[in-house]
């Protein structure tokens, strides 16, 4: 069983217990997905590339709890869709790595 796998086991057993499977369509998953992320963007708005780059550890726990709603929002729409996102994810890097060859090096 991989961690994704874990990972849904527990949302399941999570939304059960609650009774909140029935909110959990794909449109409020997936809503609720692209307002995670943009709660992930807050946190670099008006930032500079170098400041992104070097956020302190209370902003870089911040984010990463941001980062773990945004995961788990995933994790439940790709469990509502039937899709495995270990086996998307490799279909989509080898889909990239024929799309985009790199470059000869000189």
């Amino acid at each position: 069983m991989t961690e994704l796998d874990e990972l849904r086991q527990r949302l399941r057993a999570f939304a059960t217990a609650r009774d909140w499977e029935q909110f959990h369509t794909p449109k409020n998953l997936a809503m609720a997905l692209v307002a995670e992320a943009a709660e992930v963007v807050e946190h670099f708005q008006w930032l500079t590339a170098p400041e992104s780059q070097s956020l302190d550890a209370g902003r870089r726990a911040e984010v990463a709890l941001e980062l773990a709603d945004v995961l788990l929002y995933l994790v439940m729409l790709a469990d509502r869709l039937d899709v495995d996102l270990g086996q998307a994810a490799r279909r989509k890097i080898s889909i990239n790595e024929e799309r985009f060859p790199p470059a000869p090096r000189p």
